[in-house]
């Protein structure tokens, strides 16, 4: 049931951002600035399922490009060599990019050309590319294809470092810190995406800020991370879901401190007026304590003045 409702939920969503198809190309191909506008651009879903790796051919700063509005400015352009992501490519067509959904300005039957935003620059590790460099690719997933990972958006949500790799018999295992910000969406048995590749997580210790994934011997030789080392960095997209539900939660759990905060108040104040009764009955004591002082001193004068009385009386018979 989970599946078929993952799977009408990415055909209405591809179906709503307007998903099409194109014939496959035969020559190379370049978008004009009408592509770069972000209403042109089509918006995509991934699986996380890595469909090959591709090889960087060049980044670099480019000056010249042309921009929405007919004038010039510069940016980063990413070239990947590739061949099956670019079956069915057409201008505008998002692949993912060690995860990150970057949209195709320009193609050929061996290689594409991306864009990189200053944000994608921020958000992910893109930028320390160089030439050379092997990349996991993904098409965006078609509204009718199988989804065989999890619900992938390609955007990154930050980077993350690793801290361990240890062969487990023909496994892999590799130990990943991620910003701290993230660690409340990293659970075991969740989604997550680590460079594009969509992956259960094992064991997340939120003590330790650090959460662990396996790699099975193909997965292994079908994507970049068994490649890399300790301290190198990974992108890293937590699983939607969880923002979606932390979201919806928000006002509840807002409501629920606020009710905690006067609840304490609350309690504030009955201990200030069990205090308060405690000092009332010690001053009552108090006045208590007082009251049988005056009734001695009051029983103390009596006595005295029927002594004297005496004492007179013992004179007058003396004399």
């Amino acid at each position: 049931f989970a599946g078929e409702m993952r799977y009408f939920v990415i055909m209405a969503y591809m179906w709503a951002a307007g998903f099409s198809w194109m014939p496959q190309r035969v020559v190379r191909f370049q978008a004009t600035p009408s592509y770069t506008h972000r209403s042109d651009v089509p918006k995509a879903v991934f699986s996380g399922i890595v469909e090959e790796m591709g090889q960087v051919r060049r980044m670099e700063l480019c000056s010249g490009l042309s921009l929405w509005d007919g004038s010039m400015g510069e940016g980063w352009e990413l070239e990947v060599a590739a061949s099956e992501v670019l079956d069915g490519a057409y201008l505008g067509c998002s692949i993912a990019v060690n995860g990150v959904c970057l949209t195709v300005t320009e193609f050929d039957s061996e290689s594409f050309v991306v864009g990189l935003a200053p944000e994608t620059l921020r958000r992910s590790n893109l930028g320390d590319l160089k030439n050379g460099a092997a990349v996991n690719l993904e098409r965006a997933l078609p509204a009718d294809g199988r989804n065989s990972g999890h619900f992938v958006q390609g955007h990154v949500d930050d980077v993350g470092v690793i801290e361990e790799i240890k062969p487990d018999g023909e496994a892999l295992w590799i130990r990943v810190k991620p910003p701290a910000r993230l660690m409340p969406y990293i659970v075991p048995k969740g989604f997550i995406a680590v460079d594009g590749t969509s992956l259960t997580v094992c064991n997340a210790d939120p003590s330790e800020g650090s959460f662990d994934f396996m790699l099975v011997s193909y997965t292994q030789k079908k994507i970049i991370l068994p490649k890399k080392k300790v301290g190198e960095t990974v992108n890293l997209e937590v699983d939607v879901t969880a923002k979606y539900v932390q979201r919806s939660m928000g006002s509840i759990i807002a409501r629920v401190e606020a009710m905690e905060q006067m609840l304490a108040l609350s309690m504030r104040s009955m201990d200030r007026l069990d205090e308060m009764e405690r000092i009332l009955a010690h001053s009552v004591r108090s006045i208590d304590r007082v009251d049988e002082v005056e009734r001695i001193v009051a029983h103390s004068v009596r006595s005295v003045d029927g002594l004297e009385e005496r004492i007179q009386n013992v004179e007058q018979s003396l004399s």
